[in-house]
């Protein structure tokens, strides 16, 4: 852990004390992962948990049912508070650790499949047939994560229409299923690349964004909280209760 990290939690911890917001009513909280377990070189980011790390928050997430429901990634509720379990890039971590303990616990999940990954036969990512065995899963979801990894707010139209489509094409074929949301590859997403994914048929993308969905919020352009490999549990109550969305602030919200 860096120490841009530790000075991040210190702030998360300064907001909770500083301006302790109210749980909210209703909204989905959006957590995001990328591999659990799986090493990756030079990781600045803490993308990758550990499967104890892993285990430990969605035990939390199962001891706060009461609160929290466990619910798919879609529009936020209207009515109820919700958490959605997410991934990206669809590492073979996914079917092989995070799966499994999804299953014991009961909680939905989604993860979003760099297609070319797939296709040119990345080794730590999913193969044709593990990501066909992935979508069989009761409770998985595959979604999209543009067919190249590349920023798609950085592509022409031309382009952008291609990772799009192309990215979707590919692992309907392979799963046999239709897929309609996607996430952003390195959270690149404006107006333009959100209309050109509705153009496209998706119906629900995610950004890397922190916050809560709340009604109303583009079901196009909604928020996500990243977990790391670096958070504590106090870390995991400060992201779910809010206290970490002041780092939405280091991007524009795609939304205005």
């Amino acid at each position: 852990m860096g120490l841009k990290h530790l000075a991040y939690r210190w702030l998360s911890r300064f907001h909770k004390l500083a301006d302790a917001p109210r749980t909210p009513k209703a909204g989905q909280r959006v957590l995001l992962f990328h591999s659990v377990g799986t090493k990756i070189p030079g990781d600045p980011y803490g993308l990758a948990a550990s499967p104890e790390q892993f285990r430990g928050v969605m035990d939390r997430v199962g001891a706060l049912r009461e609160l929290w429901r466990p619910a798919p990634f879609s529009a936020p509720a209207a009515d109820r508070l919700e958490v959605a379990i997410v991934f990206d890039d669809g590492f073979k971590d996914t079917l092989t650790t995070a799966a499994p303990i999804l299953a014991e616990r009961g909680i939905p999940f989604t993860v979003f499949v760099t297609a070319g990954f797939v296709k040119g036969g990345s080794p730590v990512h999913l193969s044709p047939e593990e990501l066909k065995r992935l979508a069989q899963l009761p409770g998985a979801q595959i979604g999209a994560h543009g067919f190249s990894h590349a920023r798609l707010d950085r592509c022409d139209d031309a382009a952008l229409a291609k990772e799009l489509l192309d990215s979707r094409k590919y692992l309907e074929d392979a799963i046999g299923k239709a897929v309609t949301t996607l996430s952003y590859p390195h959270g690149a997403v404006d107006r333009r690349v959100a209309a050109a994914a509705r153009k496209t048929g998706y119906a629900l993308g995610g950004t890397s964004r922190y916050g809560l969905n709340v009604r109303g919020r583009d079901p196009l352009l909604l928020c996500r909280t990243e977990i790391t490999a670096f958070d504590s549990p106090d870390d995991l109550e400060l992201k779910l209760r809010g206290h970490w969305d002041w780092f939405r602030h280091r991007h524009p919200d795609p939304a205005t």
